[in-house]
């Protein structure tokens, strides 16, 4: 399986209601969706972009339910070896990622969305915001360092 060609992206979008289920239905929109993307389209997406975006739309959605009245919008798009996970609500105040706190109970949805995505931007609308996250659709390669981190990875961070 090979990366989607850099040609128009293959997406979905989802009105949500803001209400109880909203979370679950939307990490189940973004399992189907990557599935899809795989099965359907032949583009390479790794177990690990899978569950990582099920992370991301889960954390996302979660604080537009509980910072927001009203509905939420998911988008999910393939833009090259990225999957964009964009969600919108009708609350215009931007997240700010607070400092590392080990002691601090909650609130640590934003730092683990940005730990975990090649991007993230958040933008005020006309009317509320819209974040969006980029994910690798690929494994991260191994570390050359085998010695000081077991030859995994460590995900960066870009904003």
């Amino acid at each position: 399986m090979t990366p989607h060609p850099h040609d128009a992206p293959l997406g979905t979008a989802v009105a949500l209601d803001g209400q109880g289920a909203c979370i679950a239905e939307a990490r189940h929109l973004a399992v189907g969706f990557l599935t899809q993307m795989r099965v359907e389209h032949g583009i390479a997406v790794s177990q690990r972009a899978v569950e990582v975006t099920q992370l991301v739309v889960s954390e996302l959605v979660t604080n537009a339910q509980k910072y927001a009245a009203g509905p939420i919008q998911l988008d999910l798009r393939i833009t090259g070896d990225l999957v964009e996970v964009q969600v919108w609500d009708s609350d215009p105040v931007l997240p700010v990622a607070r400092a590392a706190d080990v002691g601090r109970v909650g609130q640590h949805g934003l730092e683990i969305v940005m730990a975990l995505c090649q991007g993230f931007e958040a933008v005020q609308e006309p009317v509320g915001k819209r974040l969006t996250a980029r994910l690798a659709l690929a494994d991260p390669p191994p570390c050359p360092r085998e010695a000081c981190c077991g030859g995994a990875q460590r995900d960066t961070v870009s904003a």
